[in-house]
């Protein structure tokens, strides 16, 4: 069974920080690529970043500079350093992560349950 654990969200100041992490646990877990979505209410789900194995990373371009993704390959814990966060920026932030169970040679995607980003003065 593959489980992801999301922790760092909270409530915030607009301009203020908020580090987020998430680690990914399983038996004969294999992972290619994590990051982190979000969901403002009445939106969609939206893609804010990922990191591959090799460290190769993705942001929306909206984000970049403000945003930045890490992952540890040994810890299976990927993390969101988010700064100067505004208003805009709240919403529930969801683990991603994208890889193989055992003998399966076809990736499946994986999420945590999430986590409650509130930016407000």
């Amino acid at each position: 069974q593959v489980q992801l654990v999301e922790s760092g969200g909270g409530l915030v100041q607009p301009g203020g920080s908020l580090r987020l992490s998430c680690a990914a646990s399983g038996s004969g877990f294999s992972i290619s690529v994590m990051g982190w979505f979000r969901q403002a209410p009445g939106k969609q789900r939206e893609l804010v970043a990922t990191v591959t194995r090799g460290g190769n990373t993705t942001y929306v371009d909206s984000l970049k500079g403000r945003f930045t993704i890490s992952r540890d390959n040994a810890k299976n814990t990927v993390t969101l350093e988010m700064t100067s966060l505004k208003s805009e920026d709240t919403a529930v932030y969801y683990c991603y992560v994208l890889g193989t169970v055992g003998s399966s040679f076809l990736q499946d995607d994986y999420w945590g349950q999430g986590t409650q980003v509130t930016v407000t003065s």
